[in-house]
C-alpha cells in the first residue's frame, strides 16, 4: 500500500494501526467535519463483562463542527474512568507492567482539543510498537480520492454497516484477557494487542 488516508482516532483499533504499519505515506484527515459514534473519540477494550467502549466527551458533538474545532469536555471524570477501566481490564495481561506506565500519563493531560489528545495517544502507541512513520495532516478536505489512494477515513468504523471491505487486513486471533469467559473479539483498540502480545504485536498487523 503506497498511500493511505485515515481519520483521527482515540487509541485506534488494530486495523487502523495496520494501515500505518504497511503504508509508505500516511495522511491524517484534520479538515473534515466531526463524525460522532466513530473511533474519532472512542476506543474499545476487552473487560470481564465483554467489550467496553471508552468515549471521550466533546462539546457540540451534534453540531457538525470541523474536527479541528472539537473541544474535549471535562465535566465528567472520564479520564479517571478510562484509566480505571484499562487497569481493571489488563492488570493480568502479560505485558501490562511493560506498557501501563507509558500509557497512564496521557490520562493526566488536559488537552483542549480532541486532535491533540489523539495525536499524543497515537504517537505513544507507535513508539511502543517501534513503528517509525511520518504522519502528515491534510491541508484541504477532499471528498473522494483517486482509486490508487486507500481512503479509510470512514471505512474503519465501530458499526459494521459503515465498514468497507479490506482485503489487506485479517483479524488474526491472539490470546485475549478473559478468553475463558468471552470469544475472541476482533479489531479492538491497539491497547488490547499491546497488553496481550507486547512487542510481538506487529506480527498481527
Amino acid at each position: 500500500m503506497e498511500k493511505v488516508i485515515l481519520s483521527t482516532a482515540y487509541f485506534p483499533p488494530i486495523q487502523y494501526i495496520s494501515k500505518i504499519f504497511r503504508a509508505e505515506k500516511i495522511e491524517l484527515e484534520v479538515m473534515e467535519n466531526f463524525c460522532k459514534q466513530s473511533y474519532r473519540n472512542r476506543c474499545e477494550i476487552m473487560t470481564a463483562n465483554g467489550v467496553l467502549p471508552l468515549t471521550v466527551p466533546v462539546d457540540h458533538a451534534n453540531s457538525g463542527l470541523p474536527i479541528k474545532e472539537m473541544k474535549i469536555n471535562y465535566i465528567t471524570p472520564w479520564q479517571r474512568l478510562h484509566l480505571k477501566g484499562i487497569k481493571s481490564a489488563y492488570t493480568s495481561a502479560p505485558y501490562y507492567d511493560y506498557f501501563f506506565d507509558e500509557i497512564a500519563p496521557i490520562f493526566e493531560r488536559k488537552d483542549k482539543w480532541l486532535l491533540d489528545l489523539n495525536n499524543v495517544a497515537l504517537e505513544t502507541v507507535l513508539d511502543l510498537l517501534r513503528i517509525k512513520k511520518e504522519l502528515t495532516p491534510t491541508t484541504d478536505f477532499i471528498k473522494e480520492y483517486p482509486s490508487d489512494i486507500a481512503d479509510f477515513r470512514y471505512g474503519i468504523h465501530p458499526k459494521a454497516a459503515h465498514r468497507i471491505d479490506d482485503s489487506e487486513f485479517t483479524a488474526t486471533p491472539y490470546r485475549q484477557v478473559f478468553s475463558d469467559k468471552h470469544p475472541f473479539a476482533p479489531n479492538l483498540s491497539i491497547l488490547d494487542l499491546l497488553f496481550c502480545e507486547g512487542y510481538d504485536a506487529k506480527k498481527f498487523l
